[in-house]
């Protein structure tokens, strides 16, 4: 449908640089078109991420983040944003260490609204989905190129919000899926599932995420953003935001 905009997703790793520009890059992204914001919580062993966000999770760790900290981080946007949902992306070991009953109270408190856990197994699911539910947040699972057509509803059972579709096999940031690659694999997820379905691993450009428009439900943009941050300032990457939002408009 013409005008129809597809969502974006943003991702910045919390704490990277520091404490103050997390802050002000998610207050920014929500004004500068990000729907949804996701925010990386570091880890020592990020298997699932290629170079750049390594990067970033070593600078933040270096900042003194924390998983306490990235939720009073929240809790601070919060106090000025009750509508743009937060997603917090991360691994398990952090979370089983808080506690799972604990850090899902604790995240509902402070205004998450949703949880991707990149290492979580889906036979180990039920760690989580219970206290999830119990606070009302979405488990957001992920779906690969590899992932069967027989495994789909095992994967997404119990999934909520959205779908996370990794376009790539690999690690975060290495290369992009084609539009042939989403042709063929986004109606067979959408045979699976009725969530919206969001495209990661690989969306760098306002026309790749165009391509991802004409096929899926969102577009996700991380390394790309992390990357500018680096290079600039948070005004360039605010301006980054835009630009991708304007080309997720179906013409």
């Amino acid at each position: 449908m013409k005008g129809k905009r597809a969502a974006l997703i943003t991702f910045i790793e919390a704490f990277d640089p520091d404490r103050e520009t997390s802050l002000a890059l998610l207050r920014g992204m929500a004004g500068a078109g990000a729907d949804i914001i996701e925010i990386g919580v570091p880890f020592t062993d990020p298997m699932a991420d290629g170079p750049t966000i390594q990067a970033a999770g070593r600078r933040a760790l270096n900042a003194g983040a924390s998983l306490s900290g990235v939720l009073a981080l929240v809790r601070e946007f919060r106090a000025g944003n009750a509508h743009t949902p937060i997603v917090l992306m991360g691994y398990l070991n952090p979370v089983l260490s808080y506690g799972v009953a604990r850090f899902c109270a604790d995240a509902a408190d402070m205004g998450v609204d949703g949880l991707i856990v990149v290492d979580l197994p889906t036979e180990e699911a039920g760690l989580l989905l219970p206290s999830a539910a119990e606070h009302g947040l979405d488990v957001i699972r992920l779906v690969a190129p590899t992932t069967s057509d027989a495994r789909l509803p095992l994967v997404l059972q119990g999934s909520s919000g959205f779908v996370y579709y990794l376009s790539i096999t690999g690690i975060t940031g290495t290369r992009t899926a084609s539009a042939e690659d989403l042709a063929r694999d986004i109606p067979r997820i959408r045979a699976a599932t009725d969530l919206p379905i969001a495209v990661g691993f690989g969306v760098r450009t306002p026309a790749q995420a165009a391509v991802v428009a004409r096929h899926a439900d969102a577009a996700i943009v991380a390394s790309a953003l992390i990357e500018r941050l680096c290079a600039a300032d948070v005004a360039a990457v605010l301006g980054d935001v835009a630009a991708l939002a304007k080309g997720l408009i179906l013409t």
